[in-house]
């Protein structure tokens, strides 16, 4: 029998999830705050929080400087071309892992995830060397790729932890209906999986979008996402505060909001099958 929870307790719990919370926004508030500072106002100490000189300069500057709206569609291009890629590839493995699978399938999984380990660093030269030589160097295609193969490992795995919460029953049903492989996948697996599915898909977004690593070694210009446009505002002459932030917050803005519009499917996603 569940323990009932007392008022104390319950207050405790709620102070401290509300301060991880407030810990883990603030960096994000303080962004935010300093984008709206002038460079003078951002360096100063102590700090000034809300008491300030409101300016949208920096953001006026910045668009100005920058092509922002070229910066943002290849994000969205890299990041959507990736999930879709990563989702094409992953569901027959995954499939084939939750519902065929054979005495390696673990060692195979492991294996997948074991490379999520390995350092980008350590393999930057070799694919930089290819994708120079067959012309894929700052292009959409090349990063689309990349951030496919890299995260791949994470697809593979939530997509088959989802499946395996399927009932094997209801797929054997349909091939005794006649189904063919492709029939019983399409419309009988993928619509049971949808809240797995689509919760993948925007954390792949997610991770695609942040992603920085690759972005910056394997770009330039053409291909240049909104974290190579926020790396720009970092020179010799030293850091540029206040428009730093501002090129911060405009590259994390259409991310955070879709991520706000979207929590209840991600949540959703990632917890289906927990409840029995």
């Amino acid at each position: 029998m569940a323990r009932a929870i007392t008022p104390q307790r319950k207050a405790l719990n709620t102070a401290i999830a509300w301060t991880f919370g407030i810990m883990i926004f603030f960096p994000i508030l303080w962004t935010v705050l300093t984008s709206f500072k002038t460079e003078a106002q951002a360096i100063a100490d102590p700090p000034v929080f809300l008491f300030f000189n409101w300016t949208t300069e920096n953001y006026t500057t910045v668009l100005e400087r920058s092509n922002y709206f070229r910066h943002f569609w290849n994000s969205v291009v890299i990041s959507v071309g990736s999930t879709v890629l990563g989702l094409i590839i992953a569901v027959p493995a995954a499939w084939a892992m939750a519902f065929v699978p054979g005495k390696r399938t673990k060692d195979v999984l492991m294996w997948m995830l074991s490379t999520k380990m390995l350092p980008p660093v350590g393999v930057l030269v070799p694919i930089y060397l290819i994708f120079r030589d067959i012309g894929l160097l700052d292009t959409k295609t090349g990063l689309v790729i990349v951030l496919t193969l890299i995260n791949l490992p994470i697809i593979v795995w939530m997509l088959y932890t989802y499946f395996k919460e399927i009932p094997v029953d209801i797929l054997e049903a349909a091939r005794m209906d006649g189904a063919s492989l492709r029939n019983e996948v399409t419309y009988v697996l993928l619509p049971m999986a949808v809240p797995g599915i689509a919760s993948t898909m925007l954390l792949n977004i997610i991770l695609a979008w942040n992603e920085a690593f690759w972005t910056l070694n394997l770009t330039a210009a053409k291909a240049a996402p909104l974290t190579a446009f926020i790396a720009s505002y970092s020179s010799p002459e030293g850091l540029f505060y206040a428009k730093l932030s501002a090129a911060s917050t405009m590259a994390i803005a259409p991310i955070l909001i879709m991520g706000w519009f979207s929590q209840k499917q991600l949540v959703r996603g990632l917890t289906f099958g927990a409840v029995k």
